[in-house]
């Protein structure tokens, strides 16, 4: 088994924190374990396997192994490049209104340090080809960078990544890639997507553990960033003033070109070994079997749920994702609601007043009509 401890029958919010599998928690336990009996002779094994892994990212996405940073989370990712950038005063940043903060707040940040201004869209608005007029519209007024969630956190809404990075490749604008509700779960290729940057933690679809994450950073654009947040691993050879005996103690050596200078300092090793784990796991499945699987899920889910009074907000085909909310009928509080498909030990979440279900590869079809019992039973209790 590989979630035995998993104290539900039916884990549905893969959206917000996985559990870990067994693997993965072999994979962690391999670390300390390691650490315990040899301190820091086990390092170099580590940061082998770190190496191996940047490989593995690189695939998932398209990418290339030297294109990856090794980061604490997305929203460091979005914090590196937001604080890194090449901004002039006055540029514009252009975001989405009803994107999960994480990629708002730091552009915002940026705005502030750098004098640039931040414009809004509406997410909704780019469910129809009407958004794609207004982000034309929009960039005419000069943009310097997009910053844009591959899949929306309320809704499941896949964004038209493609569409919108050529329409800014044409304006002379970058885009930035929030992959965490994508990655693992939805197809994603940077190349094909033309994207600049893109940013994923591991604990949501990739089924690592908190404070893990990645950075792949387009070739072309690597040289122009400003090291504002290097720290001292970030230098060339950083390390041969321990290893190497006297001499060699410099603060003068080059800062890394590659995105790998915004590992700056000492890292997660264990969420990475977790990551590495889990990320083989999916990989081993295949994300467009993953993909289809979750589909079949939704599928079974979603009409059940409408009989019930409840408005899907899913989107077309071709715009899907691992994300099913609904909006829930007016008599019915959500909270409460979901409060009581805990209690039946059905994992659900709430983002924004939907009723959202994540499912993912380890859930089971047979998993739905204990659902919809559950879901039954708590309607009744709440209109009671």
């Amino acid at each position: 088994m590989l979630f035995p401890d998993l104290d539900a029958v039916a884990y549905l919010n893969h959206g917000a924190i996985s559990p870990p599998s067994t693997e993965v928690r072999r994979a962690v336990d391999a670390l300390i374990s390691s650490y315990a009996a040899r301190g820091v002779g086990a390092f170099g094994l580590w940061k082998e396997q770190r190496e191996r892994l940047r490989g593995r990212l690189a695939a998932l996405v398209g990418g290339e192994a030297q294109d990856v940073a090794l980061v604490g989370s997305t929203t460091q990712s979005v914090v590196n490049v937001a604080m890194c950038f090449p901004w002039e005063r006055g540029d514009r940043v252009l975001c989405f209104r009803g994107e999960f903060p994480t990629n708002v707040t730091p552009w915002q940040q940026a705005a502030k340090t750098f004098g640039l201004e931040v414009v809004f869209l509406d997410v909704e608005d780019l469910r129809t080809d009407d958004g794609l007029a207004k982000l034309d519209r929009e960039l005419a007024r000069g943009v310097r960078l997009v910053a844009v969630s591959a899949v929306q956190f309320q809704t499941g809404l896949r964004m038209p990544v493609e569409a919108i990075a050529a329409r800014a490749r044409e304006r002379g604008a970058e885009v930035f890639v929030d992959a965490i509700q994508a990655c693992g779960v939805v197809p994603v290729d940077v190349e094909a997507w033309g994207v600049d940057y893109l940013g994923c933690g591991s604990h949501k679809w990739l089924m690592g553990l908190e404070g893990a994450g990645f950075l792949w950073v387009r070739r072309e654009r690597q040289a122009a960033l400003v090291p504002r947040l290097a720290g001292w691993l970030s230098h060339e050879e950083p390390l041969r003033f321990l290893f190497e005996g006297e001499g060699h103690l410099r603060y003068d050596r080059p800062i890394r070109a590659e995105p790998t200078f915004l590992e700056a300092g000492a890292i997660n090793g264990a969420g990475f070994a977790a990551l590495e784990a889990s990320l083989a796991l999916i990989q081993h499945i295949g994300v467009p079997h993953i993909s289809a699987h979750v589909q079949g899920y939704h599928d079974a889910l979603e009409p059940a749920l409408v009989e019930r009074g409840f408005v899907s907000e899913r989107a077309a085909d071709g715009r899907r994702s691992g994300i099913l909310s609904l909006r829930p009928p007016e008599d019915v509080d959500v909270i409460a609601l979901a409060a009581h498909l805990g209690a039946r030990r059905v994992a659900v979440t709430t983002p924004d007043g939907r009723l959202r279900f994540a499912p993912h590869w380890p859930n089971d079809l047979a998993e739905v009509p204990e659902v919809l019992d559950a879901l039954d039973d708590a309607l009744a209790e709440l209109r009671a």
